[in-house]
């Protein structure tokens, strides 16, 4: 596989959502863009129940944001634009009518753990450590926090963030709550994702959507406090330490 994608696919109530970039499910704009209207056109749809999001390959779920696109971010206002990407994808996770449950099968990183905690329900195999590497390259996981700190408390989203040259394993993020289940492997993932959403698709869908409601409550606000945090990360991005930073990793 060599071309970036967002499929969306629904069998019997459930609706799958796999995004996928060869650089290990890096996320540039377009795919950001791109994952919100599918998010977005699978909470309106009649025929979906429930919603599975995954990410295509066999070993990262999300690398995070696209380094080419960070390299090339030229101004503040590109800059915020480019986060307000994650912003967007993460604010339709959560005003999205339908549970997602989210299908972790390795590596998450940066913007790949906002997803993750954007999730509902969320399940991985063993592989699945976490980072939040922002800090390293001297931004700041300033869009993906409110997500991750929902899920992780703050002690949990202080640690990884500040210690951000370091993977957090599926065991620690499943005592932190983050993953609901852990497996071996992802035949074993799959299997137990597939039964537990055709679980849900017996359940009523008005109570779900309730349960979904007061399980966000209190977010309301989100869609200016991640806007604002996207304009932190797209200031920093410009600063001499990030620029020097990327430079090093480029070469």
């Amino acid at each position: 596989m060599n071309e970036a994608y967002v499929k969306y696919d629904i069998k019997d109530g459930i609706g799958w959502i796999e995004f996928y970039h060869p650089a290990h499910n890096s996320l540039p704009a377009a795919l950001l863009s791109e994952l919100t209207l599918t998010i977005e056109r699978a909470g309106m749809d009649s025929a979906v129940r429930v919603i599975i999001l995954k990410s295509g390959g066999e070993r990262t779920f999300c690398a995070g944001a696209s380094f080419n696109e960070l390299v090339a971010i030229h101004d503040e206002d590109s800059g915020k634009a480019f986060f307000a990407g994650f912003a967007n994808v993460i604010n339709a996770m959560r005003k999205c009518p339908k549970l997602i449950i989210g299908r972790v099968q390795g590596k998450a990183v940066g913007g790949g753990v906002g997803l993750a905690s954007a999730t509902d329900y969320c399940m991985a195999t063993k592989y699945a450590s976490i980072k939040l590497s922002e800090l390293h390259v001297g931004i700041g996981p300033f869009v993906v926090g409110p997500a991750v700190e929902r899920k992780l408390g703050i002690s949990g989203m202080s640690q990884i963030a500040i210690d951000a040259n370091s993977f957090y394993s599926a065991e620690w993020a499943l005592r932190k709550g983050l993953y609901a289940k852990v497996y071996d492997n992802t035949d074993e993932l799959d299997e137990a994702i597939l039964n537990f959403a055709k679980e849900l698709c017996n359940y009523n869908v008005e109570a779900m959507r309730e349960l979904k409601a007061m399980f966000w409550s209190g977010t309301e606000h989100w869609d200016q406090l991640l806007s604002d945090r996207a304009a932190i990360s797209g200031r920093l991005v410009l600063s001499d330490f990030t620029k020097e930073t990327l430079k090093r990793f480029k070469k």
